[in-house]
Parts: structure tokens; C-alpha cells; sequence
């Protein structure tokens, strides 16, 4: 029995109950694809059901506006896929008839799918032979054939996917696709893999020289950036003040507060000395309390915010910065990064 056919023979008996696992829908799967990229399935499904239902085709969705899409993705971070998603399905829309394509060749042109989802989406849609290579597939090739190169390395990248070519089930792609992203989800996990009954104990390299904590390798990762916000709520009995961050920043697109970062952990003197304070607020605004700093996580960044309420502010600050005045019932119409949500409903409640 082949490695393909071992793999698949485990798929059958183990794989989970998907919801994009059971169509060829390239549309449903590009969907999945881009919310599980680093998503947990678990967090992932409940977002691909709201979405499929809310957006059940290409055109619905290509016809939803950016704050729609942001406000549902809400949460699951990395908001430029829910931008880049509505830039693809426009460009399907208008370039491609509205029928999302299959071919590897025409999904690697659109924005915000790159190698291993053009494979993925070709293969599970239409069978075409192309290897995926995700996280999952890289654990599984290295402990299985012992490969020590780094994984997020140039050579590392060109040597696993090449190993992953010559083991696509090329009359069955798809499904083996499928199979090696699963086993590496279920059976050969980052941490504790369940080596005991795994399939391919025997031949297994990780296995045979006790290496399963080893592999893969992969090179030391950036720096954790740290900042610190001081965010401002300045409202009254009705309405508050929000702003559209631009999209040279984390949560590009979307809707935060006023705000001042500093570039280390500071106090209130701080801020009231800072030009920006002084020129939102004047004598008769009126600071009602600050909460305890709350830390935010990030992949690459930790956040240390700290909000502020004030009332009463410089009535030229909202135009001067292009602020929105807006009812605090309407807050639920924007999107919002987590952080600012949560602990505006758990001000506004």
C-alpha cells in the first residue's frame, strides 16, 4: 500500500464533518480557505456559516460594502483578508461572469490567494493535480522523511513542496490533500502527536529516532512589537465619536476611537501634555474615569490600551480629523477591531 493510499485509508475512518468538505463549490471553499488562514476550525466555522448564509454566492458577496464584511468578520483578525476578499469576488464578478474559477492557474492571479490556496481550492473543487503545503503538511513531511530544513526558509519552502508533488495521489488529489492536512490536524499534532496508533509508526523517521519534538524546524520569529494606547471616549447621553483607521496600521479599514499611542507605558501626565490632547480637549472637557490597562495579543504585536471618558471636546477636532459623530445605538453597524468592541458593549450595557 502507497503513503497516498495508507493516508486516505486513515482519512476515511477519522476526518471530521465539514460543512466545505461536502460540495465542490469553489466559491464555499475559497470561503473556508480564507477564514481558517490562521483561524482554529473550531473559531473558524461558526464565521464560514454566517458568511455562506449571509453571502451564499460570489455575487452576493461582491455586492456587500467593505463595512458589512468587516463587521462580520469582526474578531477573527487579520482584516485584510475580509478586504481582500471583497476585491476578489468584484474581480470574479466582473472578470469571470460570476462563476468563481477551479483552474490553479486563474485563482493564483486573484488577490489574497496565494500557492497553497490556489492548490487547495483547484484541487478539492475540480481534482486538479496540485500539492497543498500548509502548517499541517510541513509537520507531517518532516517527521515522516526526517527533513531538517527550516520550513519558513526559501530552500525549505521549494524542498517540502517538492516532496509533496511526488506524494500527490495525482488520480485523487483532492481527497489527498485533505487527508494530509487532516492527519496533520488530528494525528500528527504540534504537541503530542498520537504516535501509539499512527499508521505510519514503522516507517516513520520522527518516530524511529525519537525526533517528534523536534521537527520541523523552523527559524527564530520576528520580535513582539509592544504599544500603548491611550484610547478616548468622548460622548454624551446619545452620541459618541469614532474613526476609520487608514490602511497603513493594524486593523486597516476598520472603526476605533481617538487615540494617542505612546512608545512605552506611561501615565495621565503624559497624555494631558501631549499637542494632540490639547488641541481634541479644552478647559471645560471633563475626564470621568480611566480604566486599568488592558493587554491585547496580537501575532506580532502585544497592545496595552487604556480608555478614557471624556466629556465635551474641541468642536474643530472632529472635522480637522475626519471623526464620526454617531448614536450609540449604530454602533453595532461598524466594524470594529475586538479589542474596541468589547469594551464599548460592556460600557454602553
Amino acid at each position: 500500500m502507497s503513503f497516498s493510499e495508507r493516508l486516505i485509508a486513515w482519512y476515511r475512518n477519522n476526518k471530521r464533518d465539514l460543512p466545505w468538505r461536502n460540495t465542490n463549490n469553489a466559491y464555499l471553499i475559497w470561503l473556508s480557505e480564507i477564514i481558517l488562514q490562521q483561524t482554529r476550525v473550531e473559531q473558524g466555522l461558526p464565521y464560514y456559516l454566517r458568511f455562506a448564509d449571509a453571502y451564499p454566492d460570489v455575487k452576493s458577496f461582491a455586492n456587500a460594502s467593505e463595512d458589512q464584511i468587516l463587521k462580520m468578520w469582526q474578531g477573527l483578525g487579520y482584516y485584510s483578508r475580509g478586504r481582500n476578499m471583497l476585491k476578489t469576488a468584484k474581480v470574479v464578478q466582473n472578470e469571470f461572469n460570476g462563476v468563481f474559477p477551479v483552474a490553479y492557474a486563474d485563482l493564483i492571479t486573484l488577490t489574497g490567494i496565494g500557492e497553497y490556496t490556489a492548490a487547495a481550492i483547484s484541487s478539492f473543487s475540480s481534482n486538479e493535480a496540485k500539492a497543498v503545503v500548509d502548517g499541517n503538511v510541513y509537520r507531517v513531511i518532516a517527521r515522516y522523511f526526517g527533513v531538517a530544513t527550516p520550513i519558513n526558509s526559501t530552500s525549505g519552502k521549494k524542498e517540502f513542496q517538492a516532496i509533496a508533488d511526488n506524494l500527490l495521489n495525482r488520480d485523487n488529489a483532492g481527497e489527498h490533500n485533505q487527508a494530509m492536512i487532516e492527519f496533520g490536524a488530528l494525528q500528527c499534532k504540534p504537541k503530542n502527536p498520537d504516535c501509539p496508533v499512527c499508521p505510519f509508526q514503522s516507517s516513520c523517521y520522527a518516530y524511529q529516532h525519537q525526533k517528534t519534538n523536534e521537527l520541523p524546524v523552523k527559524l527564530k520569529k520576528l520580535k513582539i512589537r509592544e504599544r500603548f494606547f491611550y484610547f478616548f471616549i468622548i460622548h454624551n447621553k446619545e452620541e459618541i465619536l469614532i474613526k476609520r483607521r487608514d490602511n497603513n496600521d493594524i486593523w486597516a479599514g476598520l472603526h476605533d476611537l481617538p487615540s494617542i499611542e505612546f512608545k512605552e507605558r506611561t501615565g495621565l501626565e503624559m497624555v494631558f501634555s501631549d499637542p494632540n490632547f490639547n488641541q481634541w480637549f479644552n478647559d471645560k472637557s471633563v475626564i470621568q474615569k480611566t480604566s486599568e490597562e488592558i493587554k491585547h495579543v496580537l501575532t506580532h504585536q502585544r497592545l496595552y490600551a487604556r480608555f478614557v471618558h471624556i466629556e465635551n471636546f474641541n468642536l474643530n477636532a472632529i472635522e480637522k480629523n475626519g471623526w464620526l459623530k454617531i448614536k450609540k445605538d449604530n454602533l453595532s453597524d461598524y466594524g470594529m477591531p475586538k479589542l474596541i468592541f468589547e469594551y464599548l458593549k460592556n460600557f454602553l450595557n
